[in-house]
């Protein structure tokens, strides 16, 4: 008679597979054991078929309970296990289920993708539907119930909602984002939460141990472990700012936000992105060091912003073409081709056509090597510059500067409602502001969206006045409350856009 046994499918069905075959189960609670499938030759007998059957059978559970597991002890010392500190750990690392609407397309006008290709404003009232997504997320402050995931988890969220190792659902509330370097920090009502301590990233080497904690494909809480790869990783494209940690323990999808930690059980890293041309882990995984999410996070429960650096120069990449006309030898580093009045640049002395090739003691391969390395940096710091001047190394130090301010446009004025702006500001020598006002977010159905405004636009005047700062529009806007003419720059190009 055909044998039936059951084999676990994923995520969680059954199928029945039916075979001629012997299945030894091993001892009872003993877990899964290798299947060793015997199919009965035709020339043997009944008799001899049941003898063999008797005997396989009586040396089956002797055999399996003997290859079964491994010794717990090895010449009386005990083996090492990630298990004790897995305990302590794992109830700081909870699984995050999000709620966020989206809009449904039901005609092509209200498809995003054609009406961006032909520049049509957004539509009011498109019928919206649900999207839910699963992620992951550490308790680093478990007195205030704050923890720390990914920006790209909570992004748009209309409901958050919290699961702890203990199996407690929570609902969370956003206490502030940093889209250009992926971390949120969310806040769940404190009470008998288990949080984790960080160690110094900066410590890190290539080839410690490390652990990942997660929730990879909705699975449930799940460990993997490897080593630290490398470090420093930037320029992939991910972030806009960016100095991973890259790992060899499996992260997949759902396991962003997680934990990376290490043998101590104390944080070193976020999870949040892997290199999968296969779509599934290839050991190739990208995490947030965790003095970087800190420093983000202080920022954001104290300001509601991270108060990125300004330095104040624009840059272009140093060309081989460039190097032999400035007479310099290689063709690493920044070219300064100019820098904003009255900013730290030039109050530290910096000027057009020096070469900028090292920060705080890290070489600068290119222009966007440097931007990122000076948008890691906090409002406040001071940094040392290695600069070419005339093929001569200088150091220069210098004080970073508040990059930008946010603020929501209605608290602007009512008509620029839906709208989320920035401002990036240094001053003259004469106390005067120099700089300029930047659309971060336009809300679908919002005026400035029926009038075409877009994320990314550089608002340069309202209603035929300059603007370089918030109290520019402000003042500005307040001279015809029945409309708001903006002076737009996009991309190369400058527009008009109406706001009625």
């Amino acid at each position: 008679m055909p044998t039936e046994r059951y084999t676990r499918g994923w995520p969680s069905r059954c199928r029945l597979i039916r075979e001629q075959s012997l299945v030894f189960s091993g001892e009872p609670g003993g877990g899964f054991v290798p299947m060793l499938p015997f199919t009965r030759p035709r020339f043997l007998s009944r008799a001899v078929v049941t003898l063999a059957l008797a005997l396989l059978a009586a040396s089956a559970v002797p055999y399996a309970a003997q290859g079964a597991g491994l010794p717990s002890a090895v010449d009386g010392e005990q083996l090492p296990s990630l298990a004790p500190m897995l305990e302590r750990v794992t109830p700081a690392v909870v699984n995050i289920a999000t709620r966020t609407p989206v809009r449904r397309p039901t005609t092509l006008f209200d498809d995003p993708f054609f009406r961006q290709f032909f520049d049509i404003p957004g539509r009011r009232n498109a019928p919206t539907n649900e999207a839910r997504s699963l992620g992951s997320g550490v308790i680093v402050d478990a007195r205030r119930g704050l923890l720390l995931t990914n920006h790209h988890v909570v992004e748009g969220a209309a409901e958050i909602t919290v699961t702890l190792r203990d199996g407690r659902r929570l609902v969370a509330t956003v206490v502030g984002t940093d889209p250009e370097s992926d971390v949120a920090v969310l806040k769940i009502p404190a009470g008998d939460l288990v949080g984790l301590n960080h160690a110094n990233s900066g410590k890190l080497r290539v080839g410690d141990f490390v652990v990942a904690i997660g929730n990879p494909f909705g699975l449930g809480q799940t460990v993997t472990s490897g080593i630290v790869s490398a470090l420093g990783r930037r320029g992939l494209g991910i972030e806009g700012y960016e100095d991973f940690i890259q790992t060899d323990a499996s992260i997949n999808v759902g396991n962003s936000g997680g934990a990376l930690v290490n043998l101590r059980g104390e944080l070193v890293g976020i999870n949040t992105a892997i290199l999968a041309p296969n779509g599934g882990s290839v050991g190739i995984g990208f995490a947030i060091p965790s003095n970087m999410a800190f420093s983000i996070m202080e920022d954001l429960v104290a300001h509601g912003r991270v108060r990125r650096g300004l330095l104040g120069i624009r840059t272009q990449d140093l060309t081989p073409r460039l190097a032999e006309a400035f007479g310099i030898e290689g063709n690493r580093g920044a070219v300064i081709r100019s820098v904003q009045e009255g900013s730290p640049a030039e109050q530290a002395g910096l000027q057009q056509r020096d070469v900028v090739v090292g920060v705080n003691g890290r070489p600068i391969e290119n222009s966007s090597n440097l931007g990122n390395a000076i948008g890691l940096l906090r409002a406040g710091s001071e940094i040392e510059l290695e600069v070419l001047r005339n093929g001569e190394h200088r150091k220069v130090r210098a004080t970073l500067a508040d990059r930008r301010r946010i603020a929501p446009g209605k608290a602007l004025h009512p008509r620029l409602a839906g709208t989320l702006l920035a401002e990036s500001i240094s001053r003259r020598r004469d106390g005067a502001a120099n700089g300029d006002v930047r659309v971060l977010k336009v809300s679908g159905g919002s005026p400035a969206a029926r009038a075409g405004l877009r994320p990314g636009d550089l608002i340069a005047g309202v209603n035929r006045q300059r603007v370089d700062t918030f109290e520019d529009l402000a003042r500005g806007a307040a001279l015809d409350p029945r409309r708001l003419l903006l002076s737009v720059r996009r991309a190369e190009a400058a527009l008009f856009v109406l706001v009625e």
